[in-house]
């Protein structure tokens, strides 16, 4: 008797996962086919934002163009939120509000990609000088892959109900725009959200993968200004000046010191110094020297040990080179690590496993780059932040086994494979969505059940 009913328990077991891996193809095939559905229009609007960028806090046609679009969708659309800021809601009956969000702005490099349809756009940036601008950060992707999504999302009310919000972020670049939307009420005139969510793409991963980190995703970042006070004379005559180059160059070097000597081995630290201004002429001291510096860390505690070191050995240069006034430190933009609330995690990485394949669903260690997505997660919201790979599959597989690294986001030669990364972010975002927002027993809700929200 007993081993009937083992027999008979052990069938039940059987079929449950037979119904379950069912379940699972489906899931995929219904998100691969609604993503190759949507991705001719996707790639027209990609090719458009790209050739098209703005700087940050300057995206006036980016914005009015994501308006419209999702305007044409159906979408309840406010603009200028924070700047050019776009939110755009879609309600479908009671439930949660779930947040999805992308950004709007490009940066001041010039595109060396090669492209047919590479950018060869300039503008004047915030200080009036003339900048090239291209999307060399993928964001031009990560759009198009929003209105792809909101589209389907429309299309599909019946996979899922609640509040799906929609954001439009300006000024991510400068870690600004999140912050700026804020203030200017995005939680308080429109609905509060219960997770918020977004993606970014990369040449960390091939396309077609994306990659999950539970915890601290990125790092903390600090961008400093340090003017250096001196005191001008000829260059013949450096006995009678005070040369804030020589200081600069001797506190560029001892700043290097901080992550090699004062931060813990194993502990994540960057100080960089991404610029050195001073001068005018060759046989002219001047007055003063400008370095600006970027700071990154996982940590609250090494990160103020990092700023303070920053400011002690900036002062200790410039006395032992008797100059005439400290420097002055301006610490003009920041941001915090983004965190990966643990269960939304682990219900959204099992949601990705069931429609991207469980292959394609990469753990991944926290990153060194930074992004403002962290000021959302900080309103006490749980976050999940995806990353989306970039690369051609086969320069991955090469540059792999040749140890050369491929362009990093940022890099004039930055380049996502567009086919088949946008296909994947698309399926990921309604996957998600779904998941978040699903409706029990259908489709759209697979990985949900029994996982943690």
């Amino acid at each position: 008797m007993d081993d009937a009913r083992g027999a008979v328990k052990r069938l039940g077991v059987i079929a449950a996962v037979v119904v379950a891996i069912g379940t699972q193809s489906s899931v995929a095939a219904e998100a691969q086919t609604e993503a190759d559905a949507a991705y001719s229009k996707a790639y027209a609007l990609y090719l458009h934002l790209h050739q098209h960028p703005e700087l940050s806090g300057e995206e006036i046609q980016t914005a009015a163009r994501l308006a419209a679009e999702l305007r044409t969708l159906g979408y309840k659309v406010t603009e200028h939120v924070g700047g050019t800021g776009v939110v755009a809601i879609l309600e479908n009956g009671p439930g949660k509000t779930v947040m999805l969000r992308t950004e709007l702005d490009a940066l001041p490099v010039e595109e060396k990609t090669g492209l047919p349809f590479a950018s060869t756009v300039h503008a004047k940036d915030l200080g009036g000088h003339d900048v090239p601008v291209g999307h060399m950060c993928g964001h031009d992707l990560h759009m198009s892959a929003l209105v792809a999504t909101a589209g389907i999302m429309a299309r599909s009310r019946s996979t899922w109900h609640g509040t799906l919000m929609l954001i439009g972020q300006p000024a991510e670049e400068t870690l600004s725009g999140a912050k700026a939307m804020i203030r200017d009420g995005l939680f308080v005139r429109f609905p509060r959200p219960d997770e918020v969510i977004a993606l970014h793409v990369g040449n960390g991963l091939p396309a077609g993968k994306v990659g999950v980190t539970a915890g601290i995703y990125d790092s903390n970042a600090d961008s400093l200004r340090i003017t250096i006070y001196g005191r001008g004379g000829h260059g013949a005559a450096p006995d009678t000046a005070i040369d804030p180059i020589v200081i600069a160059a001797r506190t560029i070097l001892t700043l290097q010191t901080i992550t090699s000597r004062e931060v813990r081995p194993g502990e994540f630290a960057v100080v960089t110094v991404g610029y050195v201004s001073a001068g005018t002429k060759n046989n002219v001291i001047p007055d003063q020297a400008e370095l600006g510096l970027t700071v990154r860390s996982y940590t609250p505690q090494v990160r103020a040990k990092i700023l303070a070191a920053i400011k002690r050995i900036s002062d200790a240069e410039a006395m032992a080179a008797g100059a005439p006034r400290t420097p002055l430190i301006e610490h003009y933009e920041s941001t915090d690590a983004v965190y990966n609330d643990a269960a939304l995690t682990q219900r959204l990485r099992t949601a990705l496993q069931a429609s991207l394949g469980k292959s394609n669903v990469v753990e991944q260690q926290p990153i060194p780059a930074s992004e403002d997505f962290s000021a959302f997660v900080e309103q006490g919201i749980p976050g999940f932040y995806l990353s989306l790979g970039g690369a051609d599959p086969e320069q991955y597989a090469r540059a792999q086994a040749t140890g050369v690294a491929l362009p990093s986001n940022h890099s004039p030669l930055f380049a996502p494979d567009v086919d088949p990364a946008m296909h994947t972010a698309i399926t990921a975002e309604v996957t998600m969505l779904r998941d978040l927002l699903g409706t029990a027993g259908s489709a759209g809700s697979a990985g949900s059940a029994g996982s943690a929200g």
